[in-house]
């Protein structure tokens, strides 16, 4: 076999014999790139497309969540919607029962038990959290411990994915009843969507509210899921849904919903600056893939920065790509 002097990439997708080829036993790459360094003096094998970790999520996320409107988007629609939303709950009991669901670090949780003890002053909160990341679990405690106005609300911790969850309520046969249950943004990692939703919302007290915060119909995701999907990697091992998919689950399971929507952006300008590491992780996160840009053949790369450039998915603002984030609360009566 004959090898140029120039660099040669070859993408390894099936099963073939190279008498040089050496492998990394250690980590579990879905292909590999054999190359050809410029001096032809040895060959070395580039890690290809793999997904992310556990860890390497938490640090793409970050990095979404810094560029993105996301947590203000929240912030509007618990000023102007949950404390009405709030005010109905508990039916005037002593204790409210809240269960978070991929909860992660808890600014959120937080921003609405705060919300829950303004409508509801002097009456005990039992909070519960279902987190599987340690990680976000360790930063959410620290939260925690640096507040001083949570003296009514207990908190506990399951370190359990939703499902794992499920399976332990069911196992122990004790079903206990929540008068708030919140899953935001999490339903894309679950193993079965309508099964998932089914469940929790068998865990709601008589008047509890189940929240679902999910990307909206209008998002740029949307659009990039549904018109652009061949552009997205297979290392991607999410979910593709956003409302209308949740609310479909809804009407056949038969119970009452309002759906509130509110607009979000996401500046994905240095997804097209070559070498910008701030890109590099936006990129992973959008694709769920460690180093797309970096690992990714040069026309999946292209055609998906083309695709985030089309006016279904962003817009233009004072020179940056704006990506749509919109999002959709869907607040299911028990």
């Amino acid at each position: 076999m004959q090898l140029q002097k120039s660099i040669q990439v070859l993408q390894i997708t099936e099963v073939l014999y190279f008498p040089y080829r050496n492998r990394f036993p250690s980590m579990n790459f879905e292909a590999e790139i054999l190359t050809a360094p410029h001096d032809n003096s040895e060959l070395y094998v580039i890690p290809s497309m793999r997904s992310l970790t556990a860890e390497e999520y938490v640090e793409a996320f970050k990095s979404f969540l810094d560029h993105s409107t996301e947590h203000q988007c929240m912030d509007e629609f618990n000023k102007k919607e949950m404390p009405n939303i709030m005010a109905g709950l508990g039916n005037g009991k002593s204790t409210i029962n809240v269960l978070g669901v991929g909860s992660g670090t808890g600014e959120q949780d937080l921003k609405m038990i705060r919300i829950l003890q303004a409508a509801h002053p002097g009456v005990f909160i039992d909070n519960e959290i279902i987190e599987p990341n340690p990680q976000h679990v360790a930063a959410y405690k620290e939260l925690v411990n640096q507040a001083p106005d949570l003296q009514n609300v207990s908190f506990i911790w399951h370190q359990l994915t939703s499902l794992e969850y499920e399976q332990q309520v069911k196992e122990k046969g004790a079903h206990k009843k929540f008068d708030f249950i919140h899953m935001i943004q999490m339903l894309y990692r679950v193993e079965d969507i309508p099964s998932t939703i089914k469940f929790f919302h068998s865990c709601l007290d008589h008047h509890g509210k189940l929240l679902i915060i999910i990307l909206s119909d209008s998002s740029g995701w949307a659009s990039l899921w549904k018109k652009y999907r061949h552009c997205l990697p297979s290392t991607d091992s999410g979910h593709y849904i956003t409302s209308s998919g949740i609310t479909d689950i809804l009407k056949r399971l038969g119970v009452e919903y309002r759906i509130y929507e509110f607009p979000s952006g996401w500046d994905i300008t240095e997804c097209f600056i070559e070498g910008d590491p701030v890109g590099i992780h936006m990129m992973d996160f959008l694709t769920g893939t460690k180093n797309f840009l970096g690992t990714a053949p040069p026309g999946l790369r292209r055609q998906l920065q083309e695709a985030l450039c089309q006016p279904e998915c962003s817009s233009k603002k004072d020179g940056r790509i704006i990506f749509s984030n919109n999002l959709s609360m869907i607040v299911v009566e028990s």
